[in-house]
Order: structure tokens, then sequence, then C-alpha cells
């Protein structure tokens, strides 16, 4: 049953929204970052893990963001046009602002931490006229990432590019993405995420992540009753993932499919996510069933734990396909499905 129509006959299949910047993981890893002395630089950022992921299993991808008038800024653009990834709505900054650094510690296989600097950074500094409605008009979907909300003016551009969403017909996707940098308090995140979680079509969230959006709200913190909220606000599908312990898709009609991670020997415990999501958003765009989705994305998500990078390892449909077979021939076929 799909859940949600996506429009075929727009110029974009998806539009993400927020921030692009540099991810630097250690080439010398197994070590506390202070100790790690030679770094290997990526594209990151979410949004634009996400617009990668996408482009890489075939689909048609724009993208809304701001990114420093530098030599970083120039290697923003050179990736997402190497991906196929439209730029003609990726923004310079005019005032000196940085792109975002990432520097990732990799201590074990099951022990990863995130080290960013995001003070005076570019794509926080997008502006509501920097939003475009006749190229939201033409995709089929929005995503909008949680960090874009973090700060002003990137607050006001994303609830723009959210009105100018709901006006057109334009899916809204919501990826939390919660990142402590850049919010002031709690109270703070709860307003700004619940506002866009009302509005959103799919959201997708950590167990953390739901519960601070619901901060203020006073709803009941068991999964389903989250998602039963999210639906009696116009949600037709909430995601909500507890890392190791899987993650269950609620659909509006009151059903849940849930899926395990899928075996896999692990370098690292981050950038699983973004594959995750854009392997399930491929699927539900294909129109699949959502436990077909699911697996999908699980299998992705395991492949990026896997691997040093992540946008860089973003798969393609048939690598994903071709993971999927071995670990159903090595495991058996209900290897990831509960």
């Amino acid at each position: 049953m799909a859940y949600i129509e996506f429009a075929k006959d727009r110029r974009f299949d998806i539009i993400p929204l927020g921030r692009a910047a540099i991810d630097l993981n250690p080439t010398d890893f197994y070590k506390p970052l202070n100790q790690s002395t030679t770094f290997k630089k990526y594209l990151g950022g979410s949004p634009a893990n996400i617009a990668v992921g996408m482009a890489r299993l075939g689909k048609r991808v724009g993208f809304i963001g701001k990114v420093s008038d530098d030599q970083f800024g120039t290697f923003i653009e050179d990736r997402f046009k190497e991906e196929g990834i439209d730029i003609s709505h990726l923004v310079r900054a005019k005032n000196g602002e940085k792109l975002g650094l990432t520097f990732t510690e990799i201590k074990s296989e099951t022990e990863s931490s995130i080290l960013m600097y995001r003070d005076a950074i570019a794509d926080l500094e997008l502006d509501v006229s920097e939003v475009d409605e006749d190229y939201i008009k033409n995709s089929a979907s929005l995503l909008i990432s949680g960090t874009a909300l973090s700060k002003s003016p990137s607050r006001e551009a994303a609830l723009k590019a959210l009105r100018l969403a709901k006006k057109n017909g334009t899916i809204v996707i919501f990826d939390i993405d919660y990142r402590p940098y850049s919010w002031k308090n709690e109270d703070e995140i709860s307003v700004y995420y619940s506002t866009v979680a009302r509005e959103a079509d799919v959201i997708l969230g950590s167990r953390e992540e739901f519960d601070l959006t619901e901060r203020l709200l006073g709803t009941s913190k068991t999964d389903r009753e989250t998602a039963a909220y999210w639906h009696g606000c116009g949600a037709k599908i909430v995601v909500i993932k507890h890392g190791k312990e899987g993650s269950t898709a609620y659909t509006n009609d009151g059903k849940s499919y849930s899926i395990k991670p899928f075996p896999v020997k692990l370098l690292k415990s981050f950038g699983g996510g973004d594959g995750y999501a854009s392997a399930f958003l491929y699927g539900l765009m294909e129109g699949w069933e959502i436990q077909d989705a699911l697996e999908f994305g699980s299998a992705e998500a395991a492949m990026l734990v896997a691997s040093h990078a992540c946008s860089e390892d973003m798969p393609g449909v048939e690598a994903v396909k071709k993971f999927i077979k071995e670990e159903k021939e090595q495991y058996g076929e209900m290897v990831a499905r509960v």
C-alpha cells in the first residue's frame, strides 16, 4: 500500500534544505581524537549526505543551502556537481561566514564521537530571500533538516520553504537531525521542531529526538503514542529509530513495521542514519511496501557503518540489493525482519 504519492512530473524528486559541511575522518582510527594526526576530507552534513545518497540511487536531486565563499565552498559545489545534484540554489555567504567542520573520533567499532565547529557558519545564514517558490514547486518532496531550525535566519528560511511546500503540494519530510550545537535550550528546540513536525508528511527521528520535539506538548512517551500524536497532526509515516535495537515505521492507518540492523563488521558507529534515510525514502518513492523500504534503509545503514566515509561511500541500488542478497544467504531470509 502506498501511503504517499510522490509526483512524477516534476523536475526533482527531492530537495534537501540545510547544512552542507566538511567531515574530517581520521585515517589513524581506533584511538582518541587528541591522538589522531591524519584525516581524510569528505562532503558532510546530514542533508548533503542524503542528497548524495538519493542521487546515487538514481533520483533527481536539488539542494537549498548556503556555503562559504572560499575554496571549501567550491569543494561542496564541485562534489554536488559530480553527483549530478543541482546547485542553482546553493548560494555563497557574503559576510565571511565559514563552512561547518566536523572532526570525527573513531575510538572503536562501537564507540565514536563527533566534534563540530558551528560558530559563524554559512549554512545558518540562509536567508528567506534565498528560498524560491518555483524551485520548491518543481520538486516532488522537500526534506527539512532540524539543524536548519537552530538559528536565525536559517530557521525562517526553512519555515518559508515549509509553507511553500504545503502551498504547492510538495511532500514534506522532516529529518529531526538533532545536534546540540547552536541551540540555546531544549524549550527552543521543542518550539521549532514541533512546528515543522506538525506539517510534515514523513518524520524520521530517534527516541531522543522525538522526546525533544514533544518536550512542551505534554504528549506520551511511548513510541506508538508518539506516532499516533503526529498522525493526528497529519503525518502519514513516522519512523522512530532505536540504534542497534532497530527501528519501526508507524503508518497513519494504525499499522507498524519493524526492522533490525543487518549484522556487519563495524568500522564506526556514525553515518548510518543518512544512508538509512536515503534508502528508505527511495523505497517510498518507488512505491514499495513499507517493510521492503525499511529493509533497504537498514541495509544501506549497515553498509555505511562498515565504511570510512558517509557521502563518499553511499551505494547505488544494485549494490544495496547485492548486500541484502548476500546477508540473507549467510544469515537467513529473516535476518533483519522482526
